[in-house]
């Protein structure tokens, strides 16, 4: 896309989708979704180099791996939406025999994904593989992954971030969602993650940070930023701050739409806040 103005309309009907797939089958987690949305569809209408059509293996593209699975009406939605499959399957969200189930998976081949995803903590690893499998091919193209703050208090994670920068993996970029809740309450009740970014850095990371993840311009320019640090030997971290439930007033501020489907009154009341830009499917 080539303008900020196009892409903040997909973002409006990015959330729409969010919204009524949730809604659909009463199951799903909007609060996430909504706060990653600017991020999504940054990534793949402005900052990831795709080729036409998909194949597993990826070659000659940028890829990226979703770690926080359980965040996948946002994942779909934005792929549905750059034409991976069509936009009418966002119909089938979490029925039985969908390819579009809760968390994603690889079975069902939809195109798009390349790893099942959902069992926190395990996204790190797999980004790391095929940044180092792009290398082994001489493939000069980038590995984006996405990571939850939550999902950072699961152990493997600090492997994998240890491994990286010791093997100087520097054409990863992991983006740390900040948001600063998870299921059961704010992360700094559950457990504290203290400076995440001093933590990457402290790991032999490079790391910059996106203040204002709901800012499209903010988050198009960190991704740039970041593709401008690889390839000078340590892996890129991008420890990005938002707001679960962005777009829905009642979804702000609070855990409670973690994994919390609205019902048809809330429902309405999230869509009016977010006028139909492109069209619902």
């Amino acid at each position: 896309m080539s303008n900020t103005k196009e892409l903040q309309d997909l973002v409006v009907q990015v959330r729409r989708d969010i919204l009524r797939m949730v809604h659909k089958v009463n199951s799903g987690h909007p609060g996430g979704s909504l706060g990653c949305t600017e991020f999504f569809v940054a990534l793949y209408n402005e900052i990831m180099d795709l080729k036409e059509g998909f194949d597993m293996d990826g070659i000659g593209e940028d890829l990226f791996f979703l770690s926080n699975g359980h965040i996948s009406p946002v994942f779909y939605s934005v792929l549905a939406r750059r034409g991976y499959f069509p936009v009418e399957e966002l119909n089938t969200f979490r029925l039985i025999d969908s390819r579009l189930q809760g968390h994603p998976t690889t079975h069902e081949g939809l195109p798009g994904v390349r790893v099942a995803s959902g069992s926190l903590g395990q996204g790190m690893s797999v980004a790391i593989g095929a940044a180092l499998a792009k290398k082994l091919n001489g493939d000069d193209h980038l590995v984006f992954s996405l990571h939850g703050d939550g999902e950072l208090q699961e152990g493997q994670n600090w492997e994998a971030i240890m491994y990286a920068a010791g093997n100087k993996v520097d054409n990863l970029i992991s983006t740390v969602d900040r948001n600063g809740q998870q299921i059961d309450g704010a992360t700094e009740d559950v457990l504290p993650l203290g400076d995440v970014s001093e933590k990457f850095r402290a790991f032999g990371w490079d790391v910059l940070e996106i203040e204002d993840g709901n800012d499209l311009d903010q988050v198009i320019a960190g991704l740039n930023e970041a593709k401008s640090r690889t390839g000078k030997g340590k892996p890129v971290c991008i420890v990005m701050t938002t707001m679960m439930g962005n777009g829905v007033d009642f979804m702000m501020h609070t855990h409670a739409w973690h994994g919390k489907a609205p019902n048809d009154e809330q429902l309405a009341n999230a869509l009016a806040q977010n006028p139909e830009t492109l069209g619902d499917y």
